[in-house]
This record gives structure tokens, C-alpha cells and sequence, in this order.
């Protein structure tokens, strides 16, 4: 059994963990080819526990992957479950229902080993520029006008890139040689996720993240519903205006 850890290594763990997704992010920024990640950084980096709990987020990225990734490493477990996972693999998906919502978000994620057994995963979301198809216009009437549609699928097995999956993205696209430079920053950066978790792992002597995502789950629960039970109790209303296509659209939220 693992020596329990004190409520300061806990913390410092943490703290570390923060600091490698922000390198996780800052790597996916600085290695990747198209502007749309390189100048306005639409993208995100996590690490995860092996229930596919999100332990720690970069604060560089966008807001709007921060619920959706969080979920998004879960449900990707339930196609590819971790006792199945090796060294080197690597999975994609930029499954709309999964992801951060449109197909233009691809998610990566990578398992983390230490002295051979599993113990985290790293993931991270880019916009890829282009996948074909209208894009995201108002003249499509389905997810399909979008573009190239992925479900599920092993990027890398033990370390070997699938050339006929990246051949695929780059067929579909005006812009094949920004997707597969996009393609191979985030793996790059799932790469050094997973490298600098295990650095961390070695350092303060834990061979798994089973105490620490606890207390950062916990916490962050407390903290959460904390904050909530200030709220004075009562109906909160709002609404944002839409351009739309042929008319205006009013969006209204009710809480």
C-alpha cells in the first residue's frame, strides 16, 4: 500500500500538475503549423486520472473546451479502455458528441507509463484549419456539410504514426500540410505531457495518482459547492440576441 501523502505534498503535486499542462499548451502553440493555434491558441491540455477524471487544465487555451475535454477523456475510455493501452499509443476522435462540439476540434490523448504499468493520461484539443466540406456555415443543414467526420481511432500503436489515417486528413483538406503539422504538435504535446507527469511521479516517490486525484477532486467539489450555496436562491434569467440566416434568433436560459 502507497504511504499516504501530507496535505503539502498534495498541494505541491498539484501545483506541479498545473505547471505541466501549461507546458503542455504552450508546446501545442509553439509546434504547431496553422495560425489558428499558433497566434489565437484555440486549444487545451489536460491530465487525467485513470477513471478519466480531468486533474489539472492550462490556463492557455479556450474557455470552451474546459467542460467538453473534461468529459470528452471519459467517454473515450469506454472505446478504448485503458488495460488495453501500451506504451506509444495514441487515439484521436473529433466525434462532435464527444468533443469540444463542431469537427473542426480533435482530440488526443496518450496513456502514461511508469516502469511499465499505467498510471495517467494525457490529452489535448486543437482546431484543426480546414476539414473540407462547407466549414461552419449557416447554409449547412448537418454535422456532415462540416466536413471530415473521425470516430474513435488509434493515431499511433506503441510508437508507429498511422500514415494511412494522416493521408486521410490531409485528402480532405485545403490545407493538408497545416493539418498534419497541427496533427504531430498535439501528439508532441501529449508526448511531454505524459513525460513531465511521470518526472514529477519520480520525484516525490508515488508510483500511482490514485491519493492526489482524490484530493484534487475533492476539493475542488468543496470549493464548488462552496461558491454555489452563496448564491441567493431564485430564478435566474438571461437572453443573447443572434444574428441567424434569414432572421434574428433569441436565445433564452432559465436557472
Amino acid at each position: 500500500m502507497a504511504k499516504p501523502l501530507s496535505s503539502i505534498d498534495l498541494q505541491v503535486m498539484w501545483n506541479r500538475l498545473i505547471g505541466v499542462v501549461e507546458e503542455q499548451g504552450q508546446v501545442l502553440i509553439r509546434t504547431a503549423f496553422s495560425p489558428i493555434v499558433r497566434e489565437c491558441g484555440d486549444i487545451s491540455a489536460g491530465i487525467f486520472d485513470l477513471r478519466g477524471r480531468m486533474l489539472a487544465q492550462a490556463v492557455t487555451g479556450t474557455p470552451g473546451h474546459i467542460n467538453t475535454m473534461a468529459e470528452a477523456v471519459a467517454k473515450m475510455l469506454q472505446h478504448f479502455p485503458v488495460e488495453t493501452m501500451a506504451p506509444g499509443d495514441v487515439y484521436l476522435t473529433n466525434d462532435p458528441w464527444i468533443g469540444s462540439g463542431h469537427l473542426n476540434d480533435f482530440l488526443i490523448v496518450q496513456p502514461a507509463f511508469l516502469g511499465g504499468k499505467i498510471v495517467g493520461l494525457s490529452s489535448c484539443t486543437s482546431h484543426l484549419i480546414d476539414l473540407g466540406g462547407r466549414g461552419m456555415g449557416p447554409d449547412g443543414t448537418d454535422v456532415h456539410d462540416e466536413g471530415l467526420f473521425l470516430p474513435p481511432v488509434k493515431l499511433a500503436d506503441k510508437g508507429v504514426v498511422n500514415r494511412m489515417l494522416l493521408d486521410i486528413i490531409k485528402a480532405n483538406s485545403r490545407e493538408p500540410v497545416q493539418n498534419e503539422g497541427d496533427a504531430y504538435a498535439l501528439m508532441a504535446s501529449c508526448d511531454v505531457g505524459c513525460s513531465r507527469l511521470i518526472d514529477m511521479m519520480a520525484e516525490f516517490g508515488v508510483e500511482d495518482l490514485s491519493q492526489l486525484s482524490d484530493h484534487i477532486i475533492d476539493t475542488s467539489l468543496k470549493a464548488a459547492g462552496d461558491a454555489i450555496s452563496e448564491v441567493p436562491n431564485g430564478n435566474y434569467l438571461y437572453d443573447l440576441k443572434l444574428d441567424g440566416y434569414d432572421f434574428e434568433i433569441d436565445l433564452k436560459a432559465k436557472l
